[in-house]
């Protein structure tokens, strides 16, 4: 895995940053096969709590590298294989069975954008701009980074972004969906440690069902019977037993992911 990717644990918490910061934390090829070896390892490895993505320095991203297109992307058969490897990276994060929080300063745009959208929650400061101008570059965004977008805030802001290209305030973003929340600048470090600590003070295994229900349900048809019980798994775990214990005794839970 290259310096630009970078992935630090401490007690349950990982913390995924993209480190281009030369050039706003643009993602060129290589971090994108980085993002998705770095996902999968997250999603492998059961002390995961919380995964935040987050930019080194002031940004946290600004689109991919344009520098590499020319030389990396000139053919189909080379934009098929660029985007393929943006593909898995979205795809991992989207469905990483842990919690994922994106962190947002300043620029948020293009393959940026697609990233954050992928988390499971958006937390921003006031200096965040949110867009994909790249109908001005003269090339459309591939659809299977594009359903992401129009699955967390549909086909009238996704128009907004992509037809007018339109760079959406942090205020704006927050009012359309794009972001969960905003911040001052100086408190979004405190926000995303509040943000951490809530998210890890739950059953580890109930984050990973709640996840997992919400991409199901998102499909409109009914549940299987099948499905029905296994929507009760909670029932044979230790952690189910501590939660109703510590309510019941007035104390904190105690739980350990089994």
């Amino acid at each position: 895995m290259s310096a630009k990717i970078q992935l630090q644990a401490e007690n349950g918490l990982f913390t995924l940053i993209l480190n281009n910061p030369d050039k706003l934390n643009a993602i060129d090829f290589s971090m994108w096969q980085d993002l998705h070896r770095a996902m999968a390892q997250v999603a492998e490895d059961d002390s995961v709590r919380c995964v935040v993505l987050q930019g080194a320095g002031e940004h946290f991203a600004a689109g991919g590298d344009l520098e590499e297109f020319q030389r990396l992307r000139a053919t189909l058969e080379q934009a098929l294989a660029y985007h393929d490897e943006v593909d898995k990276a979205l795809t991992a994060i989207r469905h990483c069975p842990h919690p994922t929080v994106a962190a947002i300063r300043g620029a948020c745009i293009g393959g940026g954008l697609e990233i954050a959208a992928c988390c499971d929650i958006r937390i921003c400061d006031s200096s965040a701009r949110f867009g994909a101008p790249i109908n001005k570059l003269g090339f459309s965004m591939y659809p299977g980074e594009m359903s992401g977008l129009l699955k967390l805030c549909g086909q009238a802001v996704i128009a907004e972004i992509l037809l007018e290209a339109r760079i959406l305030p942090a205020a704006e973003a927050e009012r359309k969906n794009l972001v969960s929340r905003v911040v001052a600048p100086e408190q979004l470090d405190d926000e995303i440690r509040a943000a951490v600590k809530r998210i890890m003070a739950g059953a580890p295994k109930v984050a990973t069902w709640h996840k997992q229900w919400m991409r199901r349900l998102a499909h409109d048809k009914p549940l299987t019977h099948e499905e029905k019980v296994a929507a009760f798994a909670f029932l044979e775990t230790e952690d189910y037993r501590e939660g109703l214990a510590a309510f019941l005794e007035k104390r904190k839970p105690q739980f350990t992911g089994k």
